[in-house]
């Protein structure tokens, strides 16, 4: 079956649930569904994109993606298992939960029940035992979903932008000064400044903080380097101070996060 079938099959019944337990979320080019759609990334990291933010999924955390919001899943470790939920929303009881995109902790028990599904796929009869286990996992989200992860990196495809985003995330372990940066591209500082918070709706220093705070979850998760290296590394001369601004965007210290 090819992308499109696929991506028409997700929405033919409106009144049935999806599964979709493989890779094939990642090859869609940007899309919608008129589903809910929950994604977990099993042994990995990805990221979900929409027309003007990356937000990060890490290991131990799903993403639930409203009906009608177009994105794409771009996943980091090609080897990862994705499980993707496909909800029908008819007969949903009113939440702020379902209309937000997210990134949430996944507990033990969603987990266990996302495992359960492994062996099915394709759309689920209405009338089925698959049906309502499904329906099951979709109304207990927003009881077990009270904190998203709060990482966001804006993105934009403004022509002047593109490549000093490149730049900035090709250099991150290197010292990044904004009068450096700004004189390299042929602008004073405060043009430099004033582009940035025009065209991603921040500053300078708030996403170079996000996009090293970004690489150091994922050194946290995929390398063997020490706390104090990836710190270091991250632009922090100071641990204490390192892990007091992970905490701060994350909830969890850094030693603990390693352990997902």
């Amino acid at each position: 079956m090819n992308i499109s079938e696929q991506l028409i099959n997700i929405d033919k019944n409106p009144e049935s649930n999806y599964v979709l337990h493989d890779r094939m979320e990642n090859l869609f080019p940007y899309h919608l569904h008129q589903k809910g759609q929950l994604t977990y990334v099993e042994g990995g990291i990805a990221y979900l994109n929409t027309k003007d933010k990356a937000y990060f999924l890490p290991a131990r955390h799903f993403i639930w993606i409203p009906p009608g919001l177009e994105h794409f899943v771009q996943q980091k470790n090609r080897s990862s298992i994705v499980r993707n939920l496909y909800f029908n929303m008819a007969d949903i009881k009113s939440s702020p939960f379902y209309e937000r995109m997210g990134i949430y902790p996944a507990p033990n028990l969603l987990l266990e029940m996302l495992l359960f599904t492994e062996d099915w796929s394709g759309e689920i009869r209405v009338d089925s035992f698959e049906n309502q286990f499904l329906t099951t996992i979709k109304n207990l989200l927003p009881k077990i979903s009270s904190h998203p992860l709060p990482i966001v990196l804006p993105t934009t495809n403004h022509e002047k932008m593109q490549p000093i985003i490149n730049y900035i995330q090709d250099n991150l372990e290197s010292p990044l000064h904004l009068d450096v940066i700004s004189k390299n591209f042929g602008m004073s500082p405060r043009t430099f400044s004033r582009l940035f918070q025009a065209t991603l709706e921040t500053s300078f220093l708030q996403y170079l903080k996000l996009s090293r705070m970004i690489r150091a979850m994922e050194q946290l998760l995929q390398t063997n380097k020490t706390i104090s290296e990836i710190a270091y590394e991250s632009g922090y001369n100071s641990i204490a101070t390192f892990s007091n601004t992970f905490y701060g965007l994350v909830n969890v210290r850094p030693s603990e996060f390693q352990k997902f």
